[in-house]
Parts: C-alpha cells; sequence; structure tokens
C-alpha cells in the first residue's frame, strides 16, 4: 500500500508542478533501456519536439546506463525497465517516474511449432529441467535459452525477480548476450532457440511470441493482470539536475491523453491506464516475502 501511495503521489507532483523554463531549442540527452527505445520513448520523444520544440537525442545502453549516467549527470534523462541498482549512493541521485508497464514476452523462431508455455515450465527451462522441445509438446531437439548477461541488466533483473524471487539466480544459458537486440536477432535464425524480452520490444521483431498460461500478452491481458509476466518501465531523473523543469514537462507529456495514445500505438500500457497493477504486485511481493520468511531454517 506504502508503496502505491508513493507512485501517485510522484505522478501527482509531476503532473501538476509548474514549468518555469522558457520554450526554446534546448537539447535534452535520454540514454538507457533499449526496450523503452525502440517501443514508446523514440516516437513519444518526436511527438514532443514537435509540440515543444525541445530536441530530444536519444541513445540506448541498456537500463543500467539510464540509471547510471542520470545520477551522475552524464545525461540528462533516461529510462529503466528496473527499479533502483545495488547501490545506495546512486539510488540516493535518481529519480524514477513510471511511465508505463510493459510485459516480459517469451519468444521463440516464428516456425517452432510450441505455442504455450506454463509459468512452470519456464522455471524449469531456466533451471535446466526441461531441455527438449518435446518436453514441451514440439520437436525432439535441445532447447537452447538465450539471455543477457549480468545480473543487473533490466530484462535479467526482471526475471529473477518477477519469476524466481531470486536476484542472483543462475540461468541454465545456452549462449548470453550484452544487450536485447542481438538477443532477439538471434531467435530470428534458430528455431531451436527460446528467451525472454520485452514484448514491446518482441513485437518488431520476426519472431513467435509464445502465450503464457494461455494468455497473450496485449494491451488487455497486460492492464488487467491477467498476463502473469508484467512490470513497468520508468523514466529516470537526476533531482538535482539543472534541466529538472523541462524533464518534469516531458513526464507530464508522457502522462497525458496524447502521450499515452502514443505508448498504447507502439505496445505498452500507459501507467496510469492501470493503477490497479501496483495493489496487484504489491501484494503479490508481501506474499513472497512471507512465503520466504516461513520457508527459512534455523
Amino acid at each position: 500500500m506504502r508503496n502505491f501511495k508513493t507512485h501517485i503521489i510522484s505522478i501527482l507532483f509531476l503532473l501538476f508542478s509548474t514549468s518555469a523554463f522558457s520554450q526554446d531549442n534546448s537539447i535534452l540527452n535520454w540514454v538507457g533501456c533499449g526496450i523503452s527505445k525502440k517501443s514508446y520513448l523514440t516516437k513519444l520523444a518526436a511527438a514532443y519536439t514537435a509540440s515543444k520544440n525541445i530536441a530530444i537525442d536519444i541513445q540506448g545502453g541498456g537500463a543500467t546506463r539510464g540509471i547510471r549516467d542520470v545520477a551522475t549527470n552524464t545525461a540528462d534523462f533516461g529510462g529503466s525497465c528496473r527499479f533502483h541498482l545495488p547501490d545506495s549512493e546512486l539510488e540516493s541521485k535518481t529519480g524514477f517516474e513510471p511511465v508505463a508497464w510493459d510485459a516480459l514476452a517469451i519468444i521463440t523462431h516464428k516456425d517452432n511449432p510450441v505455442s504455450n508455455v506454463t509459468l512452470d515450465q519456464v522455471k524449469q527451462i531456466y533451471t535446466g529441467k526441461i531441455t527438449s522441445w518435446s518436453q514441451l509438446g514440439g520437436a525432439d531437439r535441445p532447447i537452447k535459452l538465450l539471455v543477457r548477461k549480468g545480473k543487473i541488466s533490466g530484462v535479467g533483473y526482471s526475471i529473477r525477480s518477477i519469476v524466481f524471487s531470486n536476484i542472483k539466480m543462475e540461468f541454465a544459458a545456452y549462449e548470453k548476450y550484452k544487450s536485447s537486440g542481438p538477443l532477439e536477432k538471434a531467435v530470428e535464425k534458430d528455431i531451436d532457440t527460446i528467451a525472454i524480452t520485452g514484448v514491446s520490444s518482441a513485437r518488431l521483431r520476426n519472431v513467435k511470441i509464445l502465450t503464457l498460461n494461455n494468455k497473450f500478452p496485449d494491451y488487455t491481458a497486460i492492464k488487467s493482470g491477467h498476463y502473469a509476466l508484467y512490470r513497468p518501465l520508468y523514466i529516470t531523473f537526476n533531482p538535482k539536475s539543472e534541466k529538472l523543469d523541462q524533464i518534469k514537462d516531458f513526464i507530464k507529456f508522457a502522462h497525458s491523453r496524447k502521450g499515452r495514445r502514443i505508448m498504447i500505438k507502439n505496445g505498452v500500457v500507459p501507467y496510469l491506464d492501470a493503477l490497479r497493477l501496483v495493489m496487484i504486485q504489491s501484494r503479490a511481493n508481501l506474499a513472497a516475502q512471507k512465503n520466504s520468511t516461513e520457508n527459512l531454517t534455523y
């Protein structure tokens, strides 16, 4: 409940704060989550530039960069598909504004006959207990699990957090990739591969998006919470940035009706359209914490 209130207060503050800057040809530099960049951010930034005459230089680099570069003022603002880093100093220097809901999509080659997996099967694939497509109703061929390198990438951290409730989880990976782009391209080329990426990014690739527990990650399923693997996408900012008013104005634009229409068109659910997911997540987190405590051995 406390997290829910914090999110609402943050959004209301940014929506109704007044902007003191003049409309000029300033440039804002954005870095961060490649999934955010490829889905809603690029189109949202273009619409904002056309409306406000403020150019936005967009770079990728991953969610970690979207936090670190903003904290050090190397970039004006950024994007992240995860909340904070395991670094208390950076946490105090970075603000996180949730603007959209994305889903983790399970993808494979377009010609792979498997169309649905259960959450339990996903867990068993990632832990090496399911190793053949025949165990999922497919061909008798080995499963090639592709994952992101490291444990703090946006997608990697989200999988560990949402699916396993263990951010240190090791995966039974066939191959590891530095970023989501090369991982997605590899799935396009190999019929035996499987991976998880953001659905908004997966929609732009020539891959098959599997249903999870017979639910497809579309707008309705994500918004309702019926698709299990959803997560917030954040705009990151430095509260002490000299351009904070401009960044607030961009966030206000993202939450506007026009901004939300752009997001929906590009495959994500606007954060304000599905605030009930915050409560669902909070209850799930509390249940996970309780379960973890009850299973402790002394």
